[in-house]
């Protein structure tokens, strides 16, 4: 399956300004991500795809390709889907740029079922064991068929009994694969659909346009950074996993 891996990364965040530059026990956030990557996929598969020659001039520094992308792109997986453009392949992986502790054997997994589903939108997820993150307004929730298939997602506490409370849940880990046709209808919307906008969740787009999202059990290694309080809990991380120097 000729596939490629894309890295999304945008300098301008409403939270954490500058967030893919952030050093990590001295390491850019977006070059973890990077690393994380390549332990697992050929780096000639991997590249950054963002709008700012800060980030751009950083990769580069560490012999990343660099796909530069429109400013105005309304969310990452329409930056992923212009680099329809300039990548020749059927199948784009993407991996968030503010997961620095990606683990690579999720995106094993990712790959190893692109020809399993053939045609398929595909993303990850695992199951919540702490409360406070199933309360977390940064967390989508997701909520699936027993064959898989996404029934919905939402950053508020879904599934809920009538009493509000926390029984059993999971949430999203933002890995994706997207085939090329469905990045293209992706962005052929020129705003953000109804339920997207209100969720604030852009896989949301991909339900409301019809298509099928394929859940797959990733690990719960992954901790995105959304606020200052997540850089402390990723170096804490980061030092706990031996993954100074990674």
């Amino acid at each position: 399956m000729n596939y490629c891996v894309i890295i999304p990364a945008r300098y301008q965040s409403s939270r954490l300004p500058g967030k893919p530059l952030i050093e990590l026990s001295g390491i850019p956030m977006i070059i973890r991500t990077y690393q994380q990557c390549i332990k697992t996929c050929p780096a000639e598969k991997v590249y950054v795809a963002t709008d700012d020659e800060r980030i751009r001039d950083t990769c580069r520094l560490y012999g990343i390709q660099v796909i530069m992308t429109s400013s105005d792109c309304l969310t990452g997986t329409d930056r992923i889907a212009e680099c329809v453009e300039y990548i020749d392949a059927d199948v784009f992986i993407n991996v968030q740029g503010d997961e620095p502790l990606f683990n690579p054997q999720d995106l094993d997994l990712l790959i190893s079922n692109i020809e399993k589903y053939p045609g398929e939108v595909l993303n990850g997820y695992c199951e919540i064991t702490d409360e406070s993150l199933f309360r977390s307004v940064t967390i989508p929730k997701v909520v699936f068929r027993p064959d898989g298939r996404l029934l919905y997602m939402s950053r508020s506490t879904i599934p809920s009994n009538k009493d509000q409370g926390f029984d059993k849940a999971w949430r999203q880990v933002c890995a994706y694969a997207f085939p090329r046709k469905a990045l293209k209808d992706f962005a052929s919307v020129l705003e953000k659909t109804k339920l997207e906008s209100i969720e604030d969740i852009e896989i949301l787009r991909f339900l409301e346009l019809g298509w099928d999202v394929r859940m797959l059990e990733l690990s719960n290694d992954s901790i995105a950074v959304d606020t200052p309080d997540d850089i402390q809990r990723v170096e804490t991380a980061i030092r706990e996993r031996n993954l100074l120097n990674v």
